[in-house]
């Protein structure tokens, strides 16, 4: 992160924010590895908080700099007319995560506003604030489906996916996560949205001891799954996402739908068709999920990957 990369960064964001975002949006994806030297950095506007993630530790002198050019972009009319209030600085390698407020007064939580929806982040006290922003476009197809749907939601973190399908008609979303917190706070994304909890229910459980809870609110239309590349104890991506697939045909009801996600750059979409054609024949292929363009990639197989089976069980 040179000199030259600092200006460029610079640069990107002045542009990013004149304007800036009607809702929250990445503005800048060194991640996706289109910025020589910013590979290591994302900045998400969340609608007057300006958020600087770092992936790695930066020697002193470029921390120094880029804290300078941050600063001084608080100075610039691109900012002012953005009415942007908070900058914050996140050490996303440091085990806490831990967050510099660089502007601003000191919040925990922020509202937020995506696709006409409202959400309640978490700020300067975890890793993620609670909505990951590349997965917007399907929150938006998860809403375009739901009407009149029964939805399972699996790994559901803070119930984004609940919050589209619910506005979306579903009849009743299940969302399980084992971390109950989480699913606090979707309750709270849900209540922000005047959403009927009646038609919402929450499992703090573990998935792989669950599956007979799972099963007794099913059948289902739709079914969602978005879970960790890795959580210490409790999910190995390729080692448990297979016992997932082969469970679909009998959660599902006749020509469902699947939604599967996965976010680990090192695997291509081709495991998730591999997997399901292995574990679940009566599920096919129907599409990939575009990624937001604020998303690109390099390696477009390296980004998100979000695809779409559908359930034809007079096949097999």
């Amino acid at each position: 992160m040179n000199s030259d990369a600092i200006a460029t960064l610079q640069q990107q964001l002045l542009a990013a924010l004149n304007p800036a975002p009607d809702e929250a949006r990445r503005l800048f994806h060194g991640r996706g590895r289109c910025w020589p030297g910013l590979e290591q950095i994302t900045v998400d506007w969340l609608q007057g908080v300006l958020l600087v993630s770092l992936f790695r530790e930066p020697e002193q002198d470029e921390l120094a700099a880029l804290k300078y050019m941050l600063v001084a972009l608080t100075q610039s009319s691109a900012w002012r007319n953005s009415q942007a209030h908070s900058l914050l600085l996140q050490h996303r390698y440091l085990p806490d995560s831990a967050t510099e407020w660089l502007l601003g007064e000191v919040r925990d939580e922020w509202p937020i506003s995506e696709h006409g929806l409202r959400f309640r982040l978490d700020l300067g006290k975890k890793q993620n604030t609670g909505l990951f922003l590349d997965m917007r476009y399907g929150r938006r197809w998860v809403q375009a489906q739901a009407q009149g749907k029964r939805v399972l939601n699996l790994f559901a973190y803070t119930c984004g996916f609940s919050v589209a399908a619910i506005a979306g008609g579903a009849e009743h979303v299940v969302n399980l996560d084992m971390a109950r917190a989480a699913l606090s706070r979707g309750r709270d994304n849900h209540r922000l949205n005047g959403h009927d909890l009646s038609r919402v229910s929450f499992l703090g459980h573990d998935l792989f001891k669950s599956w007979g809870k799972v099963k007794k609110s099913g059948p289902y239309d739709l079914v969602i799954i978005d879970p960790p590349s890795f959580q210490k104890g409790s999910f190995v991506l390729t080692q448990d996402y297979r016992k997932v697939l082969r469970r679909l045909p009998e959660l599902l009801c006749e020509h469902g739908m699947v939604l599967a996600c996965m976010n680990d750059p090192d695997i291509g979409p081709d495991f998730l068709r591999q997997s399901m054609a292995l574990e679940a024949p009566s599920l096919s292929f129907v599409q990939r999920l575009e990624n937001p363009p604020e998303f690109a990639d390099s390696q477009p197989d390296s980004g998100l990957k979000a695809l779409v089976f559908a359930h034809h069980p007079e096949r097999l």
